[in-house]
């Protein structure tokens, strides 16, 4: 896949692709997976106890797990870097995608 300028990234649908290029390394997904799902159970649990503070694990949960992936596995820089909206989104269609099995886990 080729990548591009942030100014070519005219919608989420461009992007997509060259996210999905950004992540082909299955232990970095890995890692976005379980990242992912932790900020879920830990929103449950938040909206259940009403412990309001441990929102602050939410960035802590989702970037930390992804970025080992990246730095250690990826061997990249995140997408946060340069398209932190994207990226985020990214994060979760790709989540999606991972639950559905259209992106090996």
């Amino acid at each position: 896949m080729t990548q591009q300028d942030p100014q070519q990234f005219t919608s989420f649908t461009q992007f997509y692709p060259y996210y999905l290029s950004e992540h082909q390394n299955l232990i970095c997904r890995r890692l976005h997976f379980i990242g992912s799902t932790l900020i879920l159970a830990l929103l449950v649990y938040t909206l259940i106890t009403e412990k309001w503070v441990l929102l602050w694990y939410v960035p802590v949960l989702g970037y930390g797990f992804a970025w080992v992936g990246h730095f250690f596995f990826e061997h990249n820089k995140p997408a946060t870097f340069k398209y932190p909206v994207y990226s985020l989104l990214g994060d979760w269609v790709m989540f999606k995608d991972i639950l559905l099995g259209n992106i090996k886990r």
